[in-house]
């Protein structure tokens, strides 16, 4: 990879859903040169799919990150199933794993203690509960999410290929993907595989937070690394997530030192991905269960 393929790739895990020609206009290059990187990375499985993350809370659940020690994560995947639904399983380098799961959120704490009690041959070393964007939700009717049960399969494709999919108008469609595409809770993003990133590391900084609010903090933090993103970082109660990318392990211990020394970080853990698995089977099994709902609007 060149900068021009990670200034892309970092860009389409923003919004997978941005155009060649838009991405080409940020860069200064042409759309075609950007669909001809873009096709290589995919060829070589730099790009292993395009996917929508939707934040759970979004939906009136919660979400637990088990951050444990072990590398079997089809094991520790399956001990997670026994809390709720995997929702992540991040495998990282130095034997430690990183779980996300979609549990209800009126049961977070019975949660958390029974992951502790149910999690065998493994030694948790963090859990945290998500937090909501801090904004406004967007209400969610029936047919925003027949529209997102569609782009989840195929989250780059065309507002007339979804309306032919699903018997709706090209204009409903579009409000529908448009107000998705506002909502800070859903993210159309993709998954890569990082070891397949010749040429830069990617890696997480897992950052607590104090004194100050989560938001305050990114802000300041965005001005100090921003130019260190790999793509945007998100927000978890008192946890600050910041994915970021460096071209030597220096470069990536020095970048952490520094978040480590901001005086409204209290601690910061380095984390470096070998794996990225995504999983929407509770967000399927919430669109299946809309459609048996008399209620128009569903959050």
């Amino acid at each position: 990879m060149d900068n021009l393929d990670r200034q892309i790739l970092s860009i389409l895990l923003d919004n997978c859903r941005e155009s060649d020609r838009s991405i080409g206009s940020k860069l200064n290059i042409s759309g075609g040169a950007v669909r001809a990187r873009r096709q290589k990375m995919e060829d070589i499985n730099i790009i292993q799919q395009y996917a929508v993350r939707v934040e759970p809370p979004l939906l009136g659940f919660g979400v637990l990150y088990v951050v444990v020690t072990g590398e079997d994560a089809k094991k520790i995947l399956e001990q997670c199933s026994l809390i709720g639904k995997p929702y992540l399983v991040v495998p990282c380098v130095g034997g430690v794993t990183v779980c996300g799961v979609v549990v209800d959120s009126m049961e977070m704490q019975q949660k958390i203690d029974l992951a502790k009690s149910l999690m065998k041959d493994v030694r948790i070393l963090t859990i945290f509960e998500a937090q909501k964007s801090g904004r406004d939700p967007i209400k969610l009717t029936k047919t925003d999410l027949e529209v997102l049960r569609i782009l989840t399969v195929s989250p780059r494709q065309r507002t007339d290929a979804i309306a032919n999919k699903t018997g709706l108008s090209s204009k409903t469609v579009a409000r529908c993907r448009d107000k998705l595409q506002g909502s800070p809770d859903v993210q159309f993003t993709l998954v890569y595989d990082p070891k397949t990133l010749d040429g830069y590391i990617p890696y997480v900084v897992l950052a607590w937070t104090k004194k100050a609010s989560p938001a305050e903090i990114l802000s300041m933090l965005d001005q100090k690394f921003s130019q260190y993103y790999l793509q945007a970082p998100f927000l978890a109660k008192n946890q600050i997530v910041l994915f970021m990318y460096a071209k030597t392990i220096f470069e990536m211990d020095e970048v952490t030192q520094k978040v480590r020394s901001v005086d409204v970080i209290g601690a910061a853990d380095l984390f470096i991905p070998k794996q990225i698995s995504m999983y929407n089977q509770w967000l399927y099994d919430v669109i299946d269960k809309s459609k048996k709902s008399p209620r128009l609007h569903l959050t």
